[in-house]
């Protein structure tokens, strides 16, 4: 039934801070007892950082960008992270000082893979002081092209949690823009990172944050015709990677809940396809809905209450709902032929999804209930696994005319092809709604690679994966 889908087709810095919000990130894992259910197939949970607070120095933002020309031209500067002692952290075994470079290549790789900016990392740049960190020195910084600057620094606390402060400077005004800090574990430094990039991105660009994110996939290995697919998560940009589930079952089309606190996928035990519900925290699954009949693609509510799913009873193919919970389900589309692939819009009023009722794959929009359901694609291409943006402004979906990745407006207008890979499918949107993921299939092969485009139709880059992927899932910003 896999080919059916496929086919249809600071503590105190520099300066003194002020504790403005923490927000837990996710209860620490408790390993999962008794996983005694003959049918689970799972690896360990997940194993995840602690609580993550932010700290500000009051506004946080002291001046307008004085850079007038294309962001792709923009040169930024992002030395290592000073520290203001040398200690030893579980996050880098040579200590804080070379963690502070660690954080700084993070932060370089985001704003570079993001086609956006010009960044300079720490490798060839020099090393601030710590003072300069608050002070920056821009005589020293003015000769190298660069129109902003990065500092920050990280410090070690006596709780054994890090600190981490970001700054962005612009150089023509020779002034501050905007600075943030975060009290991470040790396990979790490269969310902080994260957030720094997020922060330089969003303040440079007006657009929402998006690199401290995860991405969901399955993981494939094997010969083409008997694939071994495993569940796997990863940060954004490919590190922390992890596989869920042990292959012993096939996984397929994971998503995340909307609070990160779980994620749905499809399993085939013994033959029948189950839909099941991963708890993050505590690796527990639970059954969701089981059927002889072939199932497919579990999509979340935005309310995290419910999941579409799709299923195939005496030769047609409807949507159905059902409690995150598990549950009856109930049936939203009854016309003869197979609707699939559901997705909500941000507002959950409104479900687009694809259909051949018209003698060809195309993508149609209902209201949430099953009501008014009404095809919005048209042309000679045809329209599959279409997804609704995070910003509501856009679905993307596959021409499997062309096995390329499009975009077009909820109403099925200004349709724009994003991609031209000889077999590109399932797209999956930043949390921003400005890139999108999918999986590439390379010719007579099988094999699946993870790559992201952004709307533009430019800055086309494949995703790092230690085995072939496919089906990928991008989470929400974390919280």
């Amino acid at each position: 039934m896999e080919s059916h889908y496929r086919g249809f087709r600071l503590e105190t810095g520099p300066v003194k801070y002020v504790l403005i919000a923490a927000a837990a990130l996710l209860a620490a894992p408790l390993y999962a007892q008794n996983q005694a259910a003959q049918n689970q197939d799972l690896g360990q949970p997940i194993p995840e950082g602690g609580e993550v607070e932010t700290i500000d120095e009051g506004e946080g933002l002291s001046g307008s960008v004085s850079f007038e020309g294309n962001l792709d031209d923009l040169g930024i500067a992002i030395p290592g992270f000073a520290t203001d002692r040398d200690v030893s952290t579980p996050a880098n075994s040579s200590g804080t000082a070379a963690l502070g470079k660690e954080l700084a290549r993070v932060i370089t790789a985001d704003l570079r893979n993001n086609g956006l900016f010009k960044p300079t990392g720490p490798d060839a740049l020099p090393q601030p002081a710590f003072p300069e960190i608050t002070a920056p020195n821009f005589p020293t910084w003015s000769n190298r092209g660069a129109e902003m600057l990065v500092h920050g620094y990280v410090r070690g606390r006596t709780d054994g949690k890090l600190t981490v402060g970001c700054y962005l400077y612009d150089m023509a005004l020779q002034s501050e823009l905007v600075r943030e800090g975060w009290v991470v574990p040790p396990a979790d430094w490269r969310r902080a990172a994260h957030k720094c990039a997020d922060l330089i991105y969003s303040r440079l660009s007006g657009e929402s944050p998006f690199f401290d994110s995860r991405v969901a996939y399955i993981a494939e290995t094997g010969p083409k015709d008997n694939r071994t697919k495993r569940l796997a998560i990863m940060d954004s940009d490919g590190a922390n990677h992890r596989f869920i589930t042990t292959g012993r079952s096939t996984a397929l089309t994971p998503r995340y809940s909307p609070d990160y606190k779980k994620l749905s996928y499809l399993s085939y035990v013994d033959g029948n396809p189950r839909i099941y519900v991963y708890d993050i925290g505590t690796g527990r699954q639970t059954l969701i809905t089981q059927s002889t009949n072939p199932t497919f693609a579990p999509r979340w509510s935005p309310d995290g209450n419910w999941l579409l799913y799709s299923m195939a009873v005496g030769g047609n193919t409807d949507i159905y709902r059902v409690s995150a919970r598990g549950g009856e389900s109930t049936r939203l589309t009854d016309t003869p032929g197979i609707d699939i692939g559901g997705s909500y819009s941000p507002d959950g009023s409104r479900i687009v999804f694809e259909s051949d009722r018209s003698g060809a794959q195309q993508c149609y929009v209902m209201n949430a209930d099953g009501t008014n359901q009404r095809r919005i694609s048209f042309g000679g291409s045809r329209c599959a696994t279409p997804e609704w943006s995070p910003r509501g402004d856009q679905i993307a979906f596959t021409n499997s005319s062309s096995f390329n990745i499009s975009v077009m407006t909820p109403s099925g207008g200004s349709v724009r092809v994003l991609t031209n890979g000889w077999q590109d499918e399932a797209p999956t949107w930043a949390p921003n709604g400005r890139i999108i993921q999918f999986f590439r299939t390379e010719r007579n092969s099988g094999k699946a690679t993870l790559y992201q485009v952004d709307l533009t139709g430019e800055n086309l880059r494949r995703l790092p994966t230690p085995v072939d992927a496919s089906d990928p899932a991008w989470g929400p910003i974390l919280p």
